[in-house]
């Protein structure tokens, strides 16, 4: 579908339709055509938009599955994010799924595991109680750590695409591609941080929202049962204790055991009454002052997914599609395909 990927690689590209159209000298109008699909260029046309894209021809005749249907959520009313961004976000979601979706058909749909119903958990208003709920809903152990978040999720059925944005203000997004629920996270943050996004959109699809409540306290809501779920309030009187007089070193290591950030972790012992609201704010204190707020160090490693992956090197190997196509859905070098689907010779 040519009009979807041309307007994918041009937000790619971080071009408006004005400035792509000045580059290959035709009208702004001639380029919104083409995106609406009500008009189609001539080949040295289109090689000409694909020059200055820095893509293939061949890229933007990739075909779609018009048989998907997404549902994506919402930006914040107050996204930091610009109209472009946020449609680059939606059509990077799309172009991804698309291929995704490519090899599920090809290899049948039971390759995916039925996902947990969305938007059916009842809010309780104890985010302790909902960060249980949640976890139960995901057939979870309802306290511990859980480490390989992104691993779990694919493995229930839930789909997770790292987006490529240059932008440190985007964190997350969340929707359905034909009913399954999908969760977006920015490649550019912390391994801690992808992973309270990602808890924090599983709160957005997982449970019934109220339609009267104001996105600042949806978003605040989502947050705080991100933190339950990920470090429970039993957990925290356990590892770090009932009381504390200090924010020490050993707490890092609770934060690192829990895959989740010393911010998070300082902000769950409050709640659960373990420190003081003054040692809280004399931990935000030094926090800024070491230059935590945007860069705290991360302790574990990145998390990634890996179920699209699989499934291509699956289809290889039972020789469902061939290593050429197979480099074409994960975007990556023939080579690089068949180092890692042939053993070399044992010796």
């Amino acid at each position: 579908m040519f009009s979807k990927n041309l307007k994918y690689y041009r937000l790619k590209k971080g071009m408006t339709k004005k400035e792509l159209a000045n580059r290959v000298d035709i009208s702004s109008m001639a380029i919104s055509n083409y995106e609406n699909g009500k008009r189609k260029p001539d080949m040295e046309l289109m090689k000409k938009i694909a020059a200055v894209l820095g893509v293939r021809v061949s890229d933007f005749l990739t075909v779609r599955n018009e048989k998907l249907v997404f549902c994506h959520g919402e930006f914040r009313k107050n996204s930091s994010l610009s109209i472009a961004q946020q449609e680059y976000v939606k059509e990077s979601v799309e172009e991804y799924f698309n291929r995704f979706m490519t090899i599920v058909e090809i290899l049948g749909g039971d390759v995916l595991p039925d996902a947990p119903s969305v938007s059916i958990l009842p809010l309780t208003g104890n985010i302790e109680q909902d960060g249980r709920s949640l976890r139960k809903h995901l057939s979870l152990a309802l306290d511990g750590p859980i480490s390989n978040l992104i691993e779990i999720l694919e493995n229930k059925g839930i789909l997770i695409y790292v987006c490529k944005i240059d932008n440190d203000k985007f964190s997350g997004m969340s929707g359905t591609v034909n009913g399954r629920p999908y969760i977006v996270i920015n490649e550019n943050m912390s391994p801690e941080r992808n992973r309270s996004t990602i808890v924090h959109e599983l709160s957005h699809l997982m449970f019934k929202w109220p339609d009267d409540m104001i996105d600042s306290k949806t978003e605040e809501l989502a947050t705080a049962i991100s933190g339950a779920f990920l470090f429970p309030k039993t957990d925290a009187i356990r590892e770090l204790g009932i009381h504390r007089t200090v924010i020490a070193k050993d707490m890092s290591l609770v934060a690192q055991e829990y895959g989740i950030s010393m911010y998070m972790l300082v902000k769950r012992a409050k709640l659960s009454g373990i420190i003081t609201v003054s040692l809280e704010k004399e931990f935000y204190i030094c926090a800024a002052k070491a230059g935590w707020k945007k860069n705290e160090p991360s302790r574990i490693e990145k998390e990634v997914p890996s179920l699209f992956e699989q499934l291509v090197y699956r289809a290889i190997n039972e020789n469902d599609i061939s290593m050429q196509r197979g480099a074409e859905l994960l975007k990556i070098p023939y080579d690089e395909v068949v180092s890692r689907c042939c053993f070399s010779e044992v010796q």
